[in-house]
């Protein structure tokens, strides 16, 4: 059987609305998915909205508990304390940081980090970080004893192991009050 140049031509043709009308759904789907893919962030941008909102309700609550029950009762691990500071904020130069909770007297300040849920890295931040930048941002206390605390609502065993390895005093609530442990 010959094929003539016609009916080359004419399936040549054919082939060219085939992949013309396959290039167009292709299209179309492709504008669906993106819909979707748009509809899809906007969700996931709202649920991450609430995870963190959430997050920070909890770290909230934490706070407000630890510096309720330290501002009224200012001792910590035997020693008094003649004041406390809540989210002290300070910054020189390039060097900048927040601190939960500060208690202080003629000779100790107690530098506290407060989480919801206490993590091995909360320690290595406190240590290397937070109490670095302290000691940079508060020279007035560079002849004071200081001491590192992390409170927290929830606190494993691994955080506790890592805590007394570096010196650093665990607060956990217990009841209506905190607990050193």
């Amino acid at each position: 059987m010959m094929i003539t140049k016609e009916d080359l031509t004419q399936a040549i043709l054919d082939m060219g609305n085939r992949l013309e009308k396959s290039h167009n759904e292709l299209e179309t789907s492709q504008s669906k998915t993106d819909e979707q893919m748009k509809k899809t962030d906007t969700r996931l941008d709202r649920v991450a909205k609430l995870v963190g909102n959430i997050s920070n309700n909890q770290g909230d609550i934490a706070e407000e508990f630890f510096w309720n029950t330290i501002s009224s009762n200012p001792i910590l691990n035997g020693i008094k304390y003649d004041s406390s500071h809540k989210n002290a904020h300070k910054r020189i130069g390039d060097t900048e940081d927040e601190y939960d909770i500060l208690m202080v007297n003629g000779k100790d300040i107690a530098i506290i980090e407060v989480k919801y849920k206490a993590h091995t890295k909360d320690i290595k931040r406190l240590i290397n970080e937070k109490y670095s930048n302290f000691k940079k941002l508060y020279l007035e206390y560079k002849n004071y004893n200081h001491h590192l605390a992390l409170a927290s609502f929830n606190i494993n065993d691994d955080v506790k192991k890592m805590a007394k390895e570096n010196n650093v005093l665990l607060l956990q609530r217990k009841g209506d009050l905190i607990e050193t442990i």
